[in-house]
């Protein structure tokens, strides 16, 4: 199983997926069978990962649900990329076109998509952190992610002595 975490740490809250994978590492160990990755923005070059694992998580920041931000979202990978709008991932490769090719060169896996409503996606400077709502919901994401793990059947460990 590989958890896939998205975005870009120099843009505010399109870091999230980012921000996702630092608390990830630090406050558990994964099952031999899981393995995380911050990602940055997702390629085609992720393709590979399709073929290798059975399961795909996703962690990603999006916009435009009209939800408070800090909302946490749970999609399939069709219900959060066919479209644009409300649920789209910010990144221009969504995770329903890469298993799109992947079912094109015959590799399959199951897909789930986590993401948060998030309040400003593209600041006009470059910025490193989370807005304050994005980083007060960052624990209920993280949650999230070990909580979808555990019901896949791998649950994370917590490291000892880990904050949270």
């Amino acid at each position: 199983m590989g958890v896939f975490c998205v975005g870009n740490k120099l843009m505010l809250d399109d870091g999230l997926g980012t921000a996702v994978y630092e608390e990830l590492v630090e406050r558990y160990e994964a099952p031999g069978n899981v393995e995380l990755f911050d990602v940055g923005c997702l390629s085609m070059d992720m393709l590979p990962y399709v073929r290798d694992f059975d399961v795909l998580v996703t962690v990603d920041a999006v916009d435009g649900t009209d939800a408070e931000p800090g909302t946490v979202f749970r999609f399939e990978p069709d219900a959060m990329a066919r479209h644009s709008g409300a649920t789209a991932s910010l990144h221009d490769l969504k995770l329903v076109d890469l298993f799109d090719a992947a079912t094109l060169l015959g590799y399959e896996a199951e897909g789930l998509c986590l993401g948060m409503q998030v309040e400003n996606p593209s600041p006009a400077v470059v910025t490193v952190g989370l807005t304050p709502k994005v980083a007060a919901a960052l624990p209920l994401l993280v949650e999230t992610v070990a909580g979808e793990l555990a019901r896949l059947g791998s649950p994370l460990v917590p490291r000892a002595g880990a904050a949270g």
